[in-house]
């Protein structure tokens, strides 16, 4: 596990192991609020030690930015806490972590101690807000990338835990591209500080405005090649031909994990759109 202060009493951890994904402490007087866990049990473990251990505070809320198991599967390693989420996050959870928890035991023993937890307090839309010390916090709906994404500003920091909604490659598999696309630009409207993604590294201050537009840019390619597939008797060349680099971003990003991940983009939006035209026909 990595992790780093990011601001004041403002902490980041993210996976060595799965997919860069990441995670988020802020840090009262006598308790914390994390932001999603890890995947991973031992980097949980590892995390729940630092904030305990070296901090020498308990964490009172978890607040899960998606329902995925990546982001979730931790929140049993800290009895006690109030999970908090989207209302959409707690029926997804039901309705999709258990099996994939059994499932991933089936593989790997260490998953034995994890539960699903679901989020005690929920929300549809509008702000929630939390006061941690001198600190406010205010999680709200980002959909796009997922129906029930949040992400979490610290007001003081500027510094927003974006969740799915921002990394390095968007995902819409579970989305709607316009919806991500706007999601994006309200984010780059925040003057942030910094900006935690679901997975991969932080962005900077100086590095926002061109992350947004870089991530603008590869939905629209993405959208305008599956737009001009779907109009193809023959689509696969230019599905072949719209690679992650022909839509402006490299296949190195997330430990490579981009160019699976665009080819599922792709793939769906090209059938959204055939079945769209097909609608009209």
């Amino acid at each position: 596990m990595i992790r780093e202060r990011i601001a004041d009493n403002v902490y980041w951890f993210q996976s060595e192991i799965y997919a860069q994904v990441t995670a988020g402490a802020i840090i009262g007087s006598e308790w914390a609020v994390l932001v999603d866990t890890l995947v991973v049990p031992d980097e949980t473990l590892e995390m729940r030690a630092y904030i305990e251990e070296n901090l020498g505070l308990r964490v009172r809320y978890i607040i899960n930015t998606i329902y995925h198991a990546d982001h979730t599967f931790g929140n049993s390693f800290f009895p006690g806490a109030v999970v908090i989420g989207h209302t959409l996050t707690r029926q997804l959870m039901k309705e999709h972590n258990y099996e994939a928890l059994e499932s991933t035991r089936k593989h790997d023993a260490s998953f034995k101690r994890v539960q699903v937890v679901l989020p005690g307090i929920t929300f549809d839309s509008g702000t929630l807000s939390l006061q941690i010390g001198k600190r406010h916090i205010k999680v709200f709906p980002t959909p796009g990338s997922s129906p029930d994404g949040i992400s979490v500003l610290v007001r003081e920091d500027r510094v927003l835990f974006a969740g799915d909604a921002f990394m390095p490659l968007p995902l819409i598999v579970e989305g709607e591209v316009d919806e991500l696309s706007e999601t994006i630009r309200r984010i780059g409207r925040m003057s942030l500080e910094n900006i935690v993604q679901g997975h991969g590294d932080v962005v900077l201050r100086g590095e926002i405005d061109q992350a947004v537009k870089s991530n603008l840019d590869y939905l629209g390619a993405l959208k305008k090649a599956a737009k001009t597939a779907a109009k193809k008797k023959d689509p696969m060349p230019v599905l072949e031909e719209m690679t992650v680099e022909a839509c402006g971003k490299s296949r190195v990003l997330l430990g490579g994990l981009v160019a699976e991940l665009h080819q599922r983009n792709l793939s769906v939006l090209y059938r959204r759109e055939k079945e769209a035209l097909e609608a009209e026909s």
